[in-house]
């Protein structure tokens, strides 16, 4: 027993067993075998795995992440376009970043098995990774986007990520911003509603604010968030569910 399992973490130090543990990955998430693996192994690098190669650059999965950022936005806009030709730029812009916001393709990331493969430094702290799978998901695109060309790169993020993982109807009838919820309804119904930062609590790594809102200078619903906008909505998510809406 005790060599069985010896030889099984063995198989994970051995260089050609990972490197065909990541070919079978690729394969399984794109749906074909990478002809450049190396840009799927610098995809799944994160910053705090970063190394200093011998030209004084830090290899990391950030430059992937960028172009992926940039090629991800462009197919999913044009889905949209093309989906919805009657809708304003509003309407479409609204939807797509509910689609490619930072929350989203986190889910998208681990859904889609990154989480197995991604290579980070845990003891460097969860704030610090707190979008580890949805930049690995950027580079990942990105990779595909070198490895394969633009146009298997748009049926890859359409046929294997947001047509199987995003609902439409759901997304466009669904209201995330809870902050514009709230302030909707307090035109509707005559009140005043106003966001208050009424306290930060600053340590070594991260700021932690906490919000109030305030409906016709009552208080009612505290939030709390890593930053103004993220303490706002739930400060606003929470007001809401006080409100019944």
């Amino acid at each position: 027993m005790y060599r069985s399992v010896l030889r099984f973490f063995n198989l994970f130090k051995n260089p050609k067993s990972n490197e065909r543990r990541l070919i079978l990955a690729v394969k399984t998430i794109v749906g074909t075998k990478p002809i450049n693996l190396e840009l799927y192994r610098l995809a799944t690098i994160h910053s705090s795995m970063a190394k200093e190669t011998n030209k004084g650059f830090r290899e990391s999965n950030e430059r992937l992440e960028y172009l992926g950022d940039a090629v991800l936005g462009a197919v999913v806009a044009d889905y949209l376009f093309r989906r919805f030709p009657y809708k304003d730029e509003g309407f479409l812009t609204e939807i797509r970043s509910r689609i490619v916001n930072r929350e989203s393709l986190n889910n998208l990331g681990r859904k889609v098995g990154l989480d197995a493969v991604v290579r980070f430094d845990n003891k460097k702290g969860s704030l610090s990774h707190k979008s580890l799978y949805g930049d690995t998901l950027e580079a990942l695109v990105g990779a595909v986007y070198l490895d394969k060309g633009y146009q298997f790169c748009r049926k890859f993020i359409l046929n294997k990520l947001i047509i199987p993982y995003f609902d439409l109807g759901d997304i466009v009838q669904s209201n995330p911003n809870q902050k514009s919820k709230l302030i909707e309804w307090g035109q509707k119904e005559n009140h005043e509603i106003r966001f208050e930062i009424v306290s930060v609590k600053s340590t070594k790594k991260h700021k932690e604010f906490t919000a109030l809102v305030f409906v016709d200078d009552k208080p009612l619903g505290k939030g709390f968030g890593y930053s103004k906008k993220k303490a706002e909505q739930d400060a606003a998510q929470k007001s809401c569910e006080i409100l019944d809406l």
